[in-house]
């Protein structure tokens, strides 16, 4: 693994290569944020089945995925797709044919990956990056479509927290909306907060949103009382997810590049 640290806080970072059993179709394999720990108080981060196992489906930390808008070519085996960050994927099987190649460059507050995916008339150029500035860690990303078609984009991160003590969860720059419906509430203070807690299952929800510009979310955290989170996009569908262990919300970016398009966005993490 990668690590960032400033005595303040420890990002643990997956190496592409070495750290590749765990890693599948899910998640980008560059700039895969494994844990965010606290010197003094330890893990910060948790997963769908963390402490007790790993898998790469479910991850754990702070995971990000393109995998939702495979790019597919006529001229390929149809069961084979590009999914950006990952490499050749065969969608039937579950399984990575081909891993992306990372180019990482490495300093004290910083780690870049970058790569080059080229699939039929599909081809890009990708580049990631994870910097540790105080208690922020931020994911950057550019995308270029370097290819001869129209590139369907869809990304979301996919933060794992641990649940507060509270069931009090999360609260949106942005007022929100759902349906009735058996995980989640709006509380008098609110902020979106579970229900009919302990649980024994998961709960997703999609919430309604009028955002006109990016989010700020603010957590409740067992261990620092309060964390936030800041994009620089509007999310289009921005469900939530949790299940016994962990609690998560996932701002989809959705766009579509069109031959030589270029676009970047970031998400910051604050402990």
């Amino acid at each position: 693994m990668y690590t960032l640290e400033n005595g303040k806080l420890r990002v643990s970072i997956l190496d592409p290569v070495k750290d590749r059993e765990r890693m599948g179709t899910r998640y980008c394999t560059g700039g895969y944020i494994f844990q965010v720990a606290d010197d003094e108080l330890g893990d910060l981060m948790t997963g769908p089945t963390f402490p007790a196992s790993f898998n790469p489906f479910d991850g754990q930390g702070i995971p990000d995925a393109f995998n939702l808008s495979p790019l597919r070519d006529l001229g390929s085996v149809e069961a084979h797709a590009l999914v950006l960050g990952v490499g050749i994927c065969d969608l039937v099987a579950d399984e990575v044919v081909a891993f992306c190649d990372w180019q990482v460059s490495a300093d004290a507050s910083q780690v870049s990956f970058a790569t080059s995916h080229a699939f039929g008339a599909f081809a890009a150029e990708l580049e990631r990056t994870v910097s540790l500035d105080s208690r922020t860690v931020t994911s950057r990303t550019e995308l270029v479509n370097t290819g001869t078609r129209p590139m369907p984009l869809r990304w979301f991160p996919h933060p794992f927290y641990p649940h507060p003590d509270s069931d009090e969860l999360i609260r949106l720059s942005v007022d929100v909306s759902f349906p009735e419906n058996p995980g989640y509430e709006m509380s008098p203070s609110g902020y979106v907060a579970r229900k009919g807690w302990p649980w024994d299952q998961g709960h997703y929800q999609a919430l309604d949103h009028g955002a006109r510009e990016g989010l700020c979310i603010v957590q409740r955290h067992p261990t620092l009382g309060l964390v936030a989170a800041r994009c620089s996009y509007v999310p289009g569908f921005l469900p939530i997810w949790g299940n016994p262990n962990t609690f998560s919300w996932e701002p989809f970016l959705e766009r579509t590049l069109a031959p030589g398009q270029s676009t970047s966005w970031w998400i910051a993490y604050d402990f």
